[in-house]
C-alpha cells in the first residue's frame, strides 16, 4: 500500500509539472534536474553511428579512454535495444559551473595492428561519436559557405593527404539556466526522469542550475609523449592546449599510443529548460517545407473530392433508375440493363482463399490502429526525442494489445463469409497472431545474422529476442484468441441477397483488371511521398523527426484517399460485370506499398549514394520491405472493409422480388 501511495504521489507531481511548464514547449517523459555549483556532471556515450554504413558499433570497440570505475551500461528500454542504442558511462566528468582546461584524460596502449586498422576503417566510413549530458546529445556547429550547420556528435577522425588523424581533444560548452523554483512547481528529477524528489524551503536559497545545452568542438592536438607519461587521469596538462578545429596534428600510427584530453566551460543562457530541445528540432535539413506539402495536400484533397462527388452522383442516379422500373421492366432487366445490377446473384460469392483474406484484413486493422495511436501520442509529445526508444516501445506495446481487435475482425469476417458458421475460428485467430509477427521475425532474424557477423550493436541481443518471443506468445497470441472468441459471439452480417449456384461468366475486357488495381496506388502514394522523404531522412540520415502532428494529418488524409480509391475501383469492376471484387478492393488501396518500396529503392540509389557495403544495402532493403508489407496490410484493410460495407449497402437498396 505504501508503494502504491508513492506511485500516486509521483503521478500527481508529474501532472503538476505538465500544467505548470507553460512558458515553453514541454516534452512529457523528461524532467528538470537541479544541479548546485560543484555538483558532479557525468557524460554518457552512445553507439558510434555512420550514414555511410548504417551499422552502429559500441563506443569502446575503438581504443578510447575508459572510466576508472569500469564501463557500465545505463538503463535501457526495449525501443533502445531494437534501435541499436547502447548508453554507457564515460570518463568525461564535469563540475557544475566550474570551468576547467587542459584536463588530461588518458594515454592509450600502443595501437596494435588491429586497432590501427579499425581506426582507419571507422574514419573512412565517417563514423560519429555520440555523447549525452543530462539526456541532451552533444551538438556540433559548423560554418560552411556562410550557413551555420548543426550536427549531433563529432567524427572519430579525418583523413588528410593519405594520413589519418584522430580527434583526441574535446572542447565542451555547457549551457545552463538558473533554476527557477516557481516554474518547476517544487518538483525536480534526473535528466532521464528516473526519479523524482521534492524540494524544501531550506534548499530554495541555494543557487542551482539546469543544463539547457551541450556543445562540443573536436580538435586534433599533438601531445608531448614525455609529458603524458607522468600524468594521471584528470591531471592538468603542463602546457596550454590550443583547440583549432580547422587544423589537424595528431596522426595515428601503429605501435604508438594516443593521448586524450578535454576542456569544459559553462555559459549561462537565456534558454529555458522546456525549450532546450529547440536547437535539435530546428536542425538544417530537417525543416519541413510546409508550403509545398500543404499545397500538395490541397490539390490531392480537391481531386479526391471531385472523384467522390461524381461517384456519389453516379450511384444515386443508377439506384433511382432501378427503383423506377415497373414489374414488367424488371422482368426484362437482363436484356435492357447492364452493369452492376447484373451481378446481383454473384456479388457475395465467397472469394478464393477467404481465410487468408480475413487474416490479412485483421492484421492490417491492428497495424493501422497501432500507427494511429502511436502517432497520436507522439503528436502530444509523449514519444519525443527526449525519450529515447519510446516510439519503438510504444509501437510494440500497442501492437500487442490491439491483438483483441485483430482477432475480433478476423473471426467476424470469417463468420460472415461462412453464413454464421464459426467452425475453424481458432485456426483463423492463430494465423492472425502469427502472420505479420512471423514475417517481421523472419526478416529481423536474417538481418540480425548479418549484424551479428558485423559485430554491430544494431544486432538484437539474444535476451531481447527471448523477451520479444515471450511477449508474442504469452501476450499477443492470447489476446488475439480472446478477440477471436468475442468475434464468435458477435452477430455476423447477413447478406441481403442469395448467391446463385452457378457463377456468372465474366465478360472479357480489353485490359487486364489487375493493371487498373495496381495503378490505383498512385493516388494514395501522392498524398504521402513528400512526408515519406522526411521520414526516410530521419531514419537513414540521422535527422530528427518531430512533426508528428502533421504526420497524423497526412495519415488521416491517406486513409480517406484509400477509401475513395477502393470504392471507385470496386464500383468500376461491378459496372463491367466483374463480381470478383474482394481481393481487388484490398489491393486497390494496398498497392500503394508497391510504390513506397520502389521509392525506397530510388531513395537508396539517388539519396543514399554514400551507403556502402552489401550488409548496409541488405539492411536497408530488409527494413524497407518490412515497412512496405505493413503498409500494404494497413491500407488494404481500409480499402476492403469500406468496399465490403459499400457493396452490402448498395445491394441492400435493390428491391429483389
Amino acid at each position: 500500500m505504501a508503494s502504491s501511495g508513492r506511485c500516486k504521489l509521483k503521478l500527481f507531481l508529474i501532472c503538476i509539472v505538465c500544467f505548470q511548464c507553460t512558458d515553453g514547449f514541454y516534452l512529457p517523459g523528461s524532467f528538470p534536474h537541479k544541479y548546485e555549483v560543484g555538483d558532479q556532471l557525468s557524460v554518457k556515450v552512445n553507439s558510434l553511428t555512420s550514414i555511410d554504413t548504417e551499422l552502429p558499433y559500441g563506443y569502446y570497440t575503438l581504443p578510447f579512454c575508459k572510466p576508472l570505475d569500469g564501463v557500465k551500461d545505463s538503463a535501457e528500454n526495449l525501443g533502445e535495444l531494437l534501435m541499436g542504442d547502447r548508453i554507457e558511462n564515460s570518463p568525461y566528468q564535469f563540475k557544475m559551473f566550474k570551468n576547467e582546461s587542459e584536463i588530461f584524460l588518458c594515454n592509450t596502449n600502443p595501437l596494435s595492428a588491429d586497432d590501427f586498422k579499425l581506426l582507419k576503417e571507422r574514419i573512412d566510413e565517417l563514423y560519429q561519436v555520440n555523447l549525452n549530458l543530462d539526456n541532451l546529445p552533444a551538438i556540433r556547429y559548423m560554418d560552411k559557405d556562410g550557413y551555420l550547420l548543426r550536427w549531433t556528435g563529432y567524427p572519430v577522425g579525418i583523413k588528410a593527404q593519405n594520413v589519418y588523424y584522430v580527434f583526441n581533444h574535446l572542447k565542451f560548452t555547457v549551457l545552463v539556466h538558473k533554476f527557477e523554483q516557481a516554474n518547476m512547481a517544487g518538483v525536480i528529477g534526473s535528466g532521464d526522469g528516473a526519479e523524482l524528489i521534492t524540494t524544501s524551503d531550506n534548499s530554495s536559497d541555494i543557487p542551482g542550475y539546469m543544463v539547457v545545452g551541450f556543445e562540443v568542438v573536436p580538435c586534433s592536438v599533438q601531445h608531448k609523449a614525455d609529458m603524458t607519461k607522468k600524468l594521471s587521469t584528470y591531471s592538468k596538462y603542463p602546457s596550454a592546449i590550443k583547440c583549432d578545429p580547422g587544423a589537424v596534428a595528431m596522426p595515428i600510427k601503429e605501435g604508438q599510443p594516443v593521448a586524450f584530453s578535454y576542456e569544459v566551460s559553462f555559459v549561462e543562457s537565456d534558454i529555458r529548460w522546456p525549450s532546450r530541445w529547440d536547437a535539435y528540432l530546428k536542425m538544417e535539413g530537417s525543416k519541413v517545407h510546409w508550403f509545398s506539402i500543404l499545397n500538395s495536400l490541397m490539390v490531392i484533397t480537391f481531386l479526391a473530392g471531385i472523384v467522390l462527388i461524381i461517384f456519389l452522383r453516379t450511384i444515386r442516379r443508377d439506384l433511382a433508375q432501378y427503383e423506377e422500373l415497373d414489374k414488367e421492366a424488371q422482368a426484362q432487366m437482363n436484356e435492357e440493363l447492364s452493369g452492376w445490377k447484373l451481378v446481383v446473384g454473384d456479388v457475395f460469392r465467397a472469394p478464393t482463399n477467404p481465410g487468408v483474406l480475413c487474416v490479412m484484413v485483421a492484421d492490417g486493422c491492428r497495424i493501422l490502429g497501432m500507427a494511429v495511436v502511436t502517432i497520436f501520442f507522439a503528436a502530444l509529445g509523449f514519444m519525443s526525442p527526449a525519450s529515447r526508444g519510446a516510439l519503438i516501445t510504444g509501437m510494440v506495446v500497442f501492437y500487442m494489445f490491439l491483438g483483441i481487435v485483430a482477432g475480433y475482425v478476423a473471426v467476424w469476417l470469417f463468420k460472415t463469409m461462412n453464413a454464421g458458421n464459426i467452425t475453424g475460428w481458432a485456426s483463423v485467430s492463430w494465423k492472425v497472431a502469427c502472420l505479420f509477427p512471423g514475417i517481421a521475425f523472419l526478416i529481423l532474424t536474417i538481418l540480425n545474422f548479418l549484424l551479428w557477423g558485423s559485430q554491430s550493436t544494431g544486432a538484437i541481443p539474444a535476451t531481447t529476442y527471448i523477451i520479444l518471443l515471450l511477449l508474442w506468445f504469452f501476450i499477443s497470441v492470447p489476446l488475439t484468441l480472446v478477440g477471436g472468441f468475442i468475434g464468435t459471439r458477435a452477430p455476423h452480417l447477413e447478406y441481403p441477397i442469395r448467391t446463385n449456384q452457378i457463377p456468372r461468366e465474366i465478360p472479357t475486357s480489353r485490359f487486364p483488371s489487375w493493371m487498373l488495381v495496381l495503378g490505383a496506388g498512385t493516388l494514395p502514394f501522392g498524398t504521402l511521398f513528400i512526408e515519406l522523404f522526411f521520414i526516410m531522412s530521419s531514419i537513414w540520415l540521422g535527422r530528427v523527426y518531430y512533426v508528428f502532428g502533421f504526420l497524423l494529418v497526412v495519415l488521416l488524409l491517406l486513409m480517406v484517399v484509400c477509401v475513395e480509391v477502393s470504392l471507385v475501383l470496386t464500383y468500376m469492376h461491378l459496372c463491367v460485370e466483374d463480381w470478383r471484387w474482394w481481393w481487388k478492393s484490398f489491393f486497390a488501396s494496398g498497392s500503394v506499398s508497391l510504390y513506397i518500396f520502389f521509392y525506397s529503392i530510388n531513395y537508396l540509389v539517388f539519396d543514399l549514394k554514400s551507403l556502402s557495403g552489401p550488409v548496409s544495402a541488405m539492411l536497408y532493403l530488409g527494413y524497407s520491405l518490412l515497412m512496405a508489407v505493413a503498409i500494404m496490410l494497413a491500407t488494404g484493410a481500409i480499402g476492403f472493409l469500406t468496399s465490403f460495407i459499400f457493396v452490402h449497402r448498395l445491394f441492400s437498396s435493390v428491391k429483389i422480388d
